[in-house]
């Protein structure tokens, strides 16, 4: 998997490096950026971790940061970092999607405590997205027919049955099977239908 990262994305330079010394204290790799301008700028879909996120920001704040990466698709958790002012606002943005906050000063062993439940939420992200590619790219080496036989192994159905629905031989559906079992890398249809219930869904054309 790659490698995990804090993005630290607060104005104040004091706050960052206090962050980043906190977490390096628990061995927890980080990056900081001194706005949230700076961040959207390095962002990609690849990235992987969580962002520690200032609300109130010079230029572009950080529920406009916070806006922004959700209409990019960006889901990596966001723990908000606010002034007693801001709660209210910091309240409103778990309501879409954000995943805590914390007010300044925070507890140190709290925020890191969630930063660790952060990290483990996206590394399961992307863990189960890396499993749905997976089969996808299994799933495009089928051919048609496999496709067909294949929806027809899921119901349950005997070779012969299969046979006389597709009107072709037993022998062939035999060496369809066989070969869309290769490709998917199963051995049965239990295992087989325990890989799609994992995955994107079962296409049967």
């Amino acid at each position: 998997m790659t490698q995990q990262y804090v993005y630290i994305v607060d104005d104040d330079e004091a706050i960052r490096d206090s962050l980043s010394w906190l977490l390096q204290s628990r061995s927890i790799a980080s990056l900081a950026f001194p706005s949230a301008e700076d961040f959207l700028e390095a962002w990609t879909p690849a990235l992987t971790g969580c962002i520690l996120l200032d609300i109130r920001m010079e230029r572009m704040s950080g529920t406009e940061l916070f806006e922004r990466l959700l209409e990019l698709g960006c889901n990596l958790p966001v723990i908000f970092l606010t002034g007693h002012g801001d709660v209210p606002m910091a309240v409103s943005t778990l309501k879409t999607g954000a995943f805590d906050f914390f007010e300044k000063p925070c507890n140190d062993n709290e925020l890191v405590d969630r930063v660790v439940e952060a990290l483990e939420i996206n590394k399961a992200r992307c863990a189960a997205t890396a499993s749905t590619d997976s089969i996808n790219s299994r799933l495009n080496q089928l051919t048609t027919r496999e496709r067909e036989v294949m929806a027809l192994v899921l119901a349950g159905k005997l070779n012969k049955i299969i046979a006389s629905e597709l009107q072709i031989s037993m022998r062939t559906v035999e060496v369809h099977r066989a070969s869309l079992f290769d490709k998917m890398g199963v051995r049965t249809a239990v295992e087989l239908a325990q890989t799609l219930a994992a995955g994107p869904g079962i296409p049967t054309s």
